[in-house]
């Protein structure tokens, strides 16, 4: 993979992994900085806006997650790849909550993490093919989706979205006006690899509901199709 113009932030406290990653990553021709602490990281990732942040939760002086937090409330748009040992599902749905790309679980293979990079480097300019998107921002009703910095913006609040938030509500854009049954958003916006049930998609429908809609027990732009699954419209 070449990583010519690709700037990649290491933030990882484990000196002898933190040093192998960028060895790794400089090997394949990606620009690397580097950081041990949770401070520090952030305030190289505000000041020199890296494309890629690889982030370790358990970091002194400063959390991944409260990273992580900081990272998208400052409209960072950088891709994030958790990097944990930390495996439970609380984390992970935590860490996409608050905006990661990707989480990695330690240990990981270096061939893994360059292929997940690359993953996130393909989709990291938050563009949605066959839309009218300008400047990765779509609008819906009275609500403006920005899909580079992760947030749903309406009557002059912002709200943030999690990665999975942000697959969903643009799978659901892209075919305006379909109904699309439960089971096909499985496999289209979660994938085979993964195995949520038609509860996490009502739960992740109930989120955007909130975000998106003006009344979210009446909606207007995600409708529900009931014993089927759900129909998108942009203008309600």
């Amino acid at each position: 993979m070449n990583g010519d113009g690709v700037r990649i932030l290491v933030i990882e406290d484990e000196e002898p992994l933190r040093m192998a990653l960028v060895d790794a990553l400089r090997a394949e021709g990606f620009a690397v900085l580097e950081a041990g602490d949770g401070e520090t990281g952030l305030a190289l990732a505000l000041s020199e806006g890296p494309d890629v942040v690889l982030l370790d939760l358990m970091l002194p002086r400063r959390d991944g997650f409260s990273v992580l937090r900081a990272l998208r409330e400052d409209r960072l748009t950088a891709a994030v790849i958790i990097l944990s040992a930390r495996g439970e599902e609380w984390d992970r749905v935590q860490g996409f909550e608050y905006g990661a790309d990707d989480y990695v679980v330690k240990p990981f293979s270096t061939r893994e993490l360059l292929l997940r990079i690359r993953a996130v480097l393909n989709r990291a300019d938050g563009r949605t093919p066959g839309l009218d998107v300008e400047g990765g921002k779509v609008r819906v009703g009275e609500a403006v989706i920005d899909f580079a910095a992760y947030t749903v913006t309406r009557d002059g609040e912002r709200h943030g979205l999690s990665r999975r938030e942000l697959d969903l509500l643009r799978y659901l854009i892209e075919h305006d006006g379909e109904t699309v049954e439960r089971g096909r958003l499985l496999e289209d916006v979660w994938g085979k690899d993964e195995y949520p049930t038609t509860r996490t998609i009502d739960t992740h429908v109930l989120k955007l509901r909130k975000k998106l809609e003006r009344n979210p027990e009446s909606p207007r732009h995600i409708v529900t199709v009931h014993g089927v699954g759900y129909r998108f419209s942009r203008r309600g």
